[in-house]
């Protein structure tokens, strides 16, 4: 018999601080529903653990502020799908076959990533289509949720947009040594959309705390 365990206080602040990116003691206290109290014992283990930072920020003439988030090792506690191996891998390609090829090879696996997309997403209204986006990324390890949002186009009405982000980067290791990835994933969402406007408005790589991309339809 298998026993499913619920998941822990800390695996839910982990996850909190990877989709917010930063928080206060008191905001984790709330939106977890735990006591102040309980949040500071659990934050004090997670710091003993390396799995997150916190700053210091001085608000006026009160206290000090204590701002959470998470470290390196508290990223990579989240499951990568490649991981070390392909690193590995593609840097031994790059030295067989030279860079430029490699570049070509990682283009085509994105066209086909693309395809495969495309032919699981199949046709509807731009808001189906991007949902079922958001449940295949999850599905291969990222941790990906939309917003709608609304901007004016140049004739003043309302033009029906999302943002995808991505809180979680199930190939960070490859991104990091491979940025060129991001420009192609970048390509691959234009290509599964070709009816949208798709723009990057963050990238982990960067410093940020999520990779986001604004999606609205081209019209």
């Amino acid at each position: 018999m298998t026993i499913i365990h619920p998941p822990s206080t800390k695996e839910d602040i982990l996850n909190y601080l990877l989709k917010h990116g930063q928080a206060k003691a008191s905001e984790l206290a709330q939106a977890l529903e735990i006591t102040p109290q309980a949040t500071r014992r659990h934050l004090k283990d997670l710091e003993i653990e390396d799995l997150i930072e916190h700053q210091s920020r001085k608000v006026g003439l009160g206290r000090p502020q204590y701002i959470y988030y998470l470290s390196k090792q508290g990223r990579d506690h989240f499951p990568n799908c490649y991981g070390e191996f392909a690193v590995s891998f593609l840097k031994t390609l790059t030295e067989t076959v030279g860079e430029q090829q490699v570049g070509e090879i990682l283009r085509k696996q994105w066209e086909r990533k693309a395809e495969d997309y495309r032919r699981r997403i199949g046709r509807g209204t731009l808001k189906e289509r991007v949902s079922k986006l958001v449940k295949l990324r999850q599905e291969e390890g990222y941790m990906t949720e939309i917003h709608l949002v609304n901007h004016k186009n140049n004739c003043q009405s309302l033009r029906e947009g999302y943002i995808l982000a991505e809180h979680h980067c199930a190939i960070s290791e490859v991104a990091e040594s491979y940025p060129t990835v991001c420009g192609h994933e970048l390509e691959m969402f234009a290509e599964i959309l070709p009816d949208c406007i798709i723009e990057r408005t963050n990238w982990i790589n960067e410093g940020k705390h999520n990779c986001g991309y604004l999606i609205q339809n081209n019209y």
